[in-house]
Formats: structure tokens, C-alpha cells, sequence
């Protein structure tokens, strides 16, 4: 379990857990052309597009960990559908060749050097700088956590530690209360809390355990989903599989030991209630990365802060960034961030030939809503909350094509496409279709 209670400083990619400084002394200065800060999904796509761009001598990754994991499947392996192993392989095999893999921690970002320490002391210098350190998960926001997960009967879909908890808490429901979290923070994949109540529904369902089964979504939302059009759709699924849905509820303490938890109402604060659940499944709190959060990087509230257009630096001409870590007033998905390398990616590519950036991001974004074992309602939409939708169909209704698209076809596209470099771009599923149409 000491795993689980390392969940209080799970860092985001390529991020330091630590804010004590080390000298530089500890080892020579590095430099390169681009400097890439995380080795996600934004980062070793666009690393590779860098490789092609610049040479790959020319670039280097900082990214401690030793596993990549394709975090959009973890859904799928909350209610035992797929596999933890199968969402994971080894960051060097990602890893675009020839280019440098730092495997050192971000301590500390210089804007107005032009340099990165790193935790072991190693000072980088960039002539251009790519961010794209994802956000953290703040699990320790929620009193009784982490250390309530190494009680049974709770998991999270959100972190590679307690996602396998969430399929062991779902078997093993017997009868009670399934609650289901949405946090009072920006989050990833903001779809991904409520899909697992879907699935847990038809799990319920397909064992014969339905009957006794209270199945609740508290979220601190005052809407089930951002974009109405898919959210009138999702309230249908609600009432025809009597999911009860409370809005403005949020979670600030679980009580493992009780198998209690306890949720405050937004609308009025202070008010409290507590729920006994038999399952319980925890969407953290999530925020900026410290090490942005604490640069000349940040906007206000922490974000690295972007042109929403073309990803560079408000301040820094020298500096972009990609997905999670960045202000971008859309939602933190992989979809975006494959829409957004094509976009940085001519921007960078302006920048170096001291021209301006000629494409604009629109925003999109895409979240496939899993609703059952075989159906996704693919919702894809721009910064202004309008649909973008690929397809010739009304993709607000639940189709079977849309899950296996989801569970078979998108994952093939990440590990030989995204991370390549080579798919990706505004509305990525869109270029998916056009390249299934030659």
C-alpha cells in the first residue's frame, strides 16, 4: 500500500515532487534547440514532429518516468474491459529515436535564461522551449485521502495505482450505494466520471445485481455536461436506467473505514451530507503543475499561459505549449492534444523562419461518452461549446461503431500514429475519415 500513499504527490509528467534546489555544480550544462518539458502524450508527439523539424540532435525530452500509459483507456480497465497492462509500455520504446531522453524531474524553469534545472542539478538551455507537463491530481484535497484507498470498495479510474481498485470494488458489489465523483476543479477528460457510473450500471445489470443497487453521480457541476447537446442526450440514458444525479454536490471527506463519504453543497456552503456507498469511485481535484505554477510561465491561476490561436507564450516568444498544462479554454483530452500538434507544430515551424503564425486552433476537443459495454455517444466540439462533428450522423445518439472505434481503434492510433507523429491535426477523427476514404 505504499504505493497508494504516494498518491499524495503522484506528479504529472515530467514534473519534480520535491521544491528544494541543487546546485548545478552536479553536473555540465546541457543545451539544445528545443528543450521539451514531459514525455505524454503532447510531448513525444510533438518530439517527434521536432525530430523531423529541427534533427534529432537537436532535441531532447525531460521525462522521469519509466512507463507511457495511454491514460484514455483506464475507463475501460476501471470496469474490466480491458487491461492495466494493456494501457502501458516502456517510455524508451515511445521515446522518437536519436532524440534525448533526460530522465530527470522539471525543478525549475527560467524563461528569462533560457534554461531548465532539473532535480539532480543538471542545467539545460534551450533556444526554444516546449511545455507540456500535463496537470497534477490532488488527491490529498479530499480528507481521508490517499490513504482511504487501501480500504476496499474504492478506486479511481485516474491514476495507474487505483484503477484496478475500481474494477475489484465493482465485482465485488453486492448491494447499496455506487457514488460516483465529479471534483470542484478544472478536470481531464471531464466525461471520464460519469462513464464509468455508465458502465458500472451495465455491469450491475449483466450480474443480476441491479435490483439492489443505488447507483448515484454526485457532481459539483450544475450541468451533467458542458455541451447541451450530448447533455440532453446523457439526461435520457439517466432517467431511462434510473441513475440518480445530483448537481452542485462535492466531495471534501471519505471516511473508508465507515465506507462513508462526505460531500458539501456548493449552493450552500457549509451544508454537508453524508452517503454510505458499498462502491465508491473518486475523481481527484486536479490543478496546475507546481513547477509552471511557480515560474514566470503562469497565468493567474497557475496555467502555462498560451495564445489560444497558436499555442505560443503570451510573453515568452520562445516558449509553447500543449494539452493539459496550458489555458486553453477547452477540455483537457487527448483528442485536443492531437488537434493541437498540427497547429504548434506550423506555428514553430513560422517561428523559425521569423514569419507569423498563419493557423489558428479552434478548440476542438473531443470526449467519446462510454454508456455502456458496447455504445459511445462521440461528443466533439470547439472553444465556443458548438458541436465540430466529424461524422454525417447525429453523434449525440449511442452508436456501437463510435465504442469500437473507442476500445480497438483509437489506442492502434496513439502508440503507430499520435506518438509518431504522423496523425493528429484540427479534428483529427475528421482526417481519420478522410484517409479511410482514399
Amino acid at each position: 500500500m505504499a504505493a497508494l500513499r504516494r498518491l499524495t504527490q503522484y506528479p504529472p509528467r515530467g514534473m519534480a515532487i520535491s521544491t528544494l534546489h541543487t546546485s548545478s555544480c552536479a553536473s555540465a550544462k546541457q543545451h539544445y534547440k528545443m528543450l521539451v518539458l514531459g514525455g505524454g502524450s503532447g510531448g513525444i508527439s510533438m518530439s517527434a514532429r521536432m525530430k523531423r523539424m529541427m534533427g534529432a540532435e537537436n532535441v531532447a525530452v525531460v521525462e522521469p518516468s519509466e512507463m507511457h500509459y495511454y491514460q484514455p483507456i483506464w475507463t475501460l480497465v476501471g470496469a474490466g474491459a480491458k487491461t492495466v497492462a494493456s494501457s502501458g509500455r516502456s517510455t524508451a520504446s515511445v521515446m522518437p529515436s536519436g532524440v534525448k531522453w533526460v530522465k530527470s524531474k522539471v525543478q525549475e524553469i527560467n524563461p528569462d535564461t533560457n534554461t531548465v534545472r532539473t532535480d539532480d542539478g543538471t542545467e539545460i538551455s534551450y533556444e526554444y522551449l516546449l511545455v507540456a507537463l500535463g496537470l497534477q491530481l490532488h488527491y490529498e484535497k479530499i480528507k481521508g485521502l490517499p490513504e482511504g484507498f487501501e480500504h476496499p470498495k474504492i478506486g479511481s479510474n485516474y491514476s495507474v495505482q487505483t484503477v484496478e481498485k475500481t474494477w475489484k470494488a465493482l465485482q465485488n458489489f453486492k448491494e447499496g450505494n455506487a457514488v460516483f465523483t465529479f471534483p470542484n476543479t478544472p478536470v481531464k477528460c471531464a466525461g471520464a466520471p460519469q462513464k464509468i457510473m455508465y458502465l458500472s450500471d451495465a455491469f450491475l445489470r449483466k450480474t443480476g445485481k441491479r435490483e439492489k443497487a443505488n447507483i448515484i453521480y454526485n457532481t459539483s457541476l450544475p450541468v451533467l455536461f458542458g455541451i447541451k447537446k450530448y447533455a440532453d442526450s446523457l439526461w435520457d440514458i439517466v432517467k431511462q436506467r434510473d441513475l440518480q444525479v445530483n448537481l452542485r454536490q462535492n466531495l471534501i471527506e471519505v471516511r473508508a473505514d465507515k465506507q462513508e463519504a462526505v460531500f458539501e453543497n456548493l449552493d450552500k456552503p457549509g451544508e454537508t451530507k453524508v452517503i454510505e456507498y458499498e462502491m465508491l469511485h473518486v475523481t481527484p481535484p486536479m490543478g496546475p503543475n507546481s513547477v509552471i505554477k511557480g515560474s514566470p510561465l503562469a497565468d493567474e491561476a497557475g496555467w502555462l499561459d498560451v495564445d489560444k490561436d497558436n499555442l505560443q507564450h503570451k510573453r515568452y516568444p520562445n516558449v509553447f505549449g500543449i494539452g493539459d498544462c496550458t489555458n486553453l479554454p477547452t477540455a483537457k483530452t487527448a483528442a485536443a492534444v492531437a488537434a493541437q500538434t498540427a497547429i504548434l507544430n506550423r506555428t514553430i515551424s513560422k517561428i523559425l523562419k521569423n514569419e507569423k503564425p498563419d493557423k489558428k486552433y479552434d478548440g476542438y476537443t473531443s470526449c467519446p461518452l462510454v454508456t455502456s459495454y458496447n455504445t459511445v455517444i462521440l461528443a466533439e466540439f470547439d472553444y465556443n461549446g458548438q458541436p465540430l462533428e466529424t461524422f454525417p450522423i447525429n453523434q449525440a445518439k449511442e452508436r456501437r461503431i463510435m465504442y469500437h472505434m473507442k476500445a480497438d481503434l483509437m489506442p492502434h492510433l496513439y502508440w503507430h500514429g499520435l506518438l509518431r507523429g504522423l496523425w493528429g491535426g484540427p479534428g483529427p477523427y475528421r482526417k481519420l475519415l478522410h484517409l479511410g476514404m482514399k
